[in-house]
């Protein structure tokens, strides 16, 4: 099992606006448990954090997610996701 510290998940825009913050900590060991736990924490809010997650893309420490399943991306202590839903006129 690997050892996780905390990553920390930014939101921007819409994202921001599901998730009620525009930042938050998770101790999740890939990015696709600490999605999970993001809208699992929110309840009955966490439809509209996981409607808004499903088209967003994702940055780990700057580097591009794509297409890769997101419980496969590690997320280390430090770690910074930019979740980055898609912008209009760009």
């Amino acid at each position: 099992m690997r050892a996780t510290g905390t990553a920390t998940l930014r939101y921007w825009a819409a994202a921001r606006e599901a998730a009620g913050t525009s930042e938050e900590q998770t101790h999740a060991a890939t990015l696709g448990a600490a999605l999970s736990g993001a809208v699992a924490e929110r309840g009955a809010d966490g439809a509209r954090l996981a409607r808004v997650l499903r088209r967003c893309s994702f940055l780990v420490d700057g580097q591009q997610v794509g297409k890769r399943d997101p419980e496969t991306v590690p997320l280390d202590a430090g770690t910074v996701v930019e979740v980055l839903p898609p912008f209009a006129g760009g």
